[in-house]
């Protein structure tokens, strides 16, 4: 065991079982927003939470703008990890741009990841003319541009925007602290990373079973991307929740956790 990749990336585990359940939070967030999803496993299964390198609790120092220039530093953290804990055929689950992270991971090292469920996952955020991923190329310069000159105003923004639930509007105040709490340069390059990382070519060459979780309306993944993701991953299985937002782990922890139990348990 290597206690210091466990540090770097603030490794937890609970529960028991033989399964290992390892959990990947998406950008701007860190192992925290697993909080209401991870303890309903920890009967069947062995927990595992970790912070990416920038995020979180995880050793800073550890961060390279090299390393982490593109979606394959995020995949070698996971990598290292696994390797740390001597785990292998894992369910992975991940959230948003983490989906991808398993993906790739998966796609490289067989046998290390057996399930994987996606949350609110996209493989392109930009528009095309035959692909609708969500954004155009101004709307994500533009974000770029105020995570630089106001990192505050910024997640105030986006808060809501990812959140939806205007009904519950603490749980846009809890997301906004949760933002507030990054490293402000550390968090705009993996949003560049982020948003424009093209992962679409990839979807095909994934063998291992998965679970899509698309919620009803996601202003930063929309049901378009679910339903590509779904058509371009063979086998695939597309569950489209009552929740709305991005993070439904967040504000539909209920939903999405018997949505996750549904499908590991048949």
């Amino acid at each position: 065991m290597d206690t210091d990749i466990l540090k770097r990336n603030n490794v937890r585990l609970f529960g028991q079982g033989q399964q290992m359940l390892v959990f990947g939070h998406g950008f701007g967030c860190d192992q925290y927003v697993w909080s209401d999803i991870a303890p309903a496993f920890e009967e069947k299964y062995r927990v595992v939470l970790f912070d990416y390198v920038g995020a979180g609790k995880s050793d800073k120092s550890a961060y390279t703008t090299e390393r982490y220039g593109s979606l394959h530093g995020y995949k070698q953290d996971l990598f290292d990890l696994c390797d740390a804990l001597n785990l292998e055929n894992i369910v992975f689950v991940g959230h948003s741009v983490s989906s991808m992270i398993g993906m790739l991971a998966s796609i490289e090292r067989p046998g290390l990841i057996d399930k994987m469920i996606m949350i609110a996952p996209s493989p392109y955020y930009l528009n095309e003319p035959d692909y609708h991923g969500g954004f155009e190329k101004s709307d994500i310069d533009e974000l770029l541009d105020m995570m630089e000159i106001n990192y505050k105003e910024w997640a105030k923004y986006l808060a809501p925007v990812v959140m939806q639930n205007e009904d519950r509007p603490h749980l846009a105040a809890d997301f906004e602290e949760i933002l507030c709490s990054n490293d402000p340069v550390i968090a705009r390059q993996f949003a560049e990373v982020t948003f424009t990382s093209d992962v679409r070519s990839e979807l095909s060459k994934v063998s291992v079973p998965t679970l899509i979780l698309q919620t009803r309306f996601d202003a930063i993944a929309p049901p378009e991307v679910g339903q590509y993701v779904h058509e371009n991953i063979k086998g695939s299985r597309l569950r489209l929740m009552n929740a709305a937002g991005h993070n439904p782990h967040i504000s539909d922890s209920e939903e999405t956790v018997r949505m996750i139990k549904e499908y590991l348990e048949n």
